[in-house]
């Protein structure tokens, strides 16, 4: 028995020395090994080793590796495509944004377009955007279910709310077909059949500009930089749109606690730490961001406890503010990345880069025309979470 007992004391000691030889010997066992890393598998990374921002993130250059050199072509792409939601009556201002996009951006790194509306598109409009680029289209039906009002909505109960909005100026506020649109992009655009195959996408409106050269790749930056949503203009929803909205999102978080991440971005969504909701926003009728942010199980039953609420229909919840909280909370706070060097407009507020990104991005807006100077802006609320 003592033997047996000697052979076993012989064999732990045999394997401590190999264990000691090895880390000194071998860098990279000796860091795979090491009681940190052991307990990082088991204990996850804990708040206390969340990175300390001293800037935004934005305030880092973007690496020139992501930009093109004149006269290139790119060689490397995400996978990833420009989602345009229009109907047939938007052609003209279809026109002047894919204009834009392709004489800016899209000409040098063709990436393919995705249109999509609840009725079939005209022979006419595909002629028309297919001539405007050699780069892929396809056009999709949404289908009924996606895009249409639910059964289950109290009908007269939602009525009365469109006539007290519309009766109150609020805009919107008697629309029905522009509820169902913020209901689709809310929850369902991501999942059309011809999204299926893409990673990241570019949303892209009717009838907005693009002030600026782009000569770099927005997706492969996203991809390789590990971000999951970005945005050019932020401000405050109309708070008669959204009374209940945020109640909801409370009720949401605290059943399911364990789906909101660490290092969040609810410092920009709220001004004491998530009683109320300050409003704030990104202007989601320009987005870049990761499809798999919308797919995955967090904000999938997250939109599903607000569809269930009848908020989008019963008020008028936009999908700018529903993305938004999805973003901040199911992604980190520095995988929500502000393209501070890329110019846009939606009427009526214009995002223009100040220098020296103004004159090297070749810039046609007014540098005095930038809604981050405006006092509602909500940019100083990003900036703070990382300051």
């Amino acid at each position: 028995m003592m033997t047996r007992t000697r052979y076993v004391f012989l064999t732990l000691a045999i394997l401590i020395s190999l264990h000691y030889i090895l880390s000194f010997s071998h860098e990279s066992y000796g860091r795979a090994t090491s009681f940190d890393t052991l307990k990082k598998q088991w204990t996850g990374i804990g708040p206390q080793e969340q990175k300390v921002w001293h800037e935004p993130p934005y305030k880092t250059p973007v690496p020139e590796k992501y930009y093109l050199a004149p006269n290139a072509t790119a060689t490397r792409k995400a996978n990833a495509a420009v989602v345009m939601l229009a109907r047939n009556g938007d052609l003209n201002g279809i026109v002047k944004s894919m204009s834009q996009l392709e004489a800016k951006f899209n000409h040098r790194f063709g990436y393919p377009y995705v249109f999509l509306n609840e009725e079939p598109f005209s022979d006419e409009f595909k002629r028309t955007v297919t001539a405007l680029t050699d780069n892929k289209i396809e056009f999709g039906l949404i289908p009924h279910d996606h895009w249409f009002q639910p059964d289950w909505i109290d009908e007269p109960k939602a009525a009365a709310s469109r006539k007290d909005m519309q009766d109150n100026n609020v805009i919107y506020g008697g629309s029905v077909p522009y509820r169902n649109m913020c209901r689709f992009n809310s929850g369902f655009f991501y999942r059309h059949e011809l999204l299926q195959k893409y990673r990241y996408y570019w949303r892209v409106e009717p009838d907005v500009r693009f002030y600026c050269t782009l000569s770099y790749d927005p997706f492969l930056f996203m991809q390789d930089e590990d971000k999951k949503y970005g945005f050019t203009i932020s401000l405050p929803e109309y708070t008669a749109t959204i009374p209940t909205l945020w109640t909801a999102v409370k009720e949401f978080v605290k059943a399911n606690p364990d789906l909101v991440v660490q290092d969040n971005a609810m410092g920009f969504l709220s001004d004491d730490n998530g009683d109320t909701y300050n409003n704030c926003h990104f202007w989601s009728n320009f987005e870049i961001g990761d499809l798999d942010l919308w797919r995955g199980e967090a904000y999938t039953k997250f939109f599903e406890h607000l569809d269930s609420k009848g908020g989008f229909y019963y008020e008028r919840w936009g999908d700018a503010p529903v993305h938004s909280i999805g973003a901040a909370l199911f992604a980190r706070k520095d995988q929500i990345h502000f393209f501070e060097d890329i110019g846009y407009r939606h009427e009526p507020f214009p995002h223009c880069p100040q220098e020296p990104m103004h004159s090297q991005n070749q810039c046609d807006c007014d540098i005095k025309e930038n809604f981050d100077r405006e006092g509602w802006s909500c940019l100083n609320r990003y900036d703070r979470m990382f300051t």
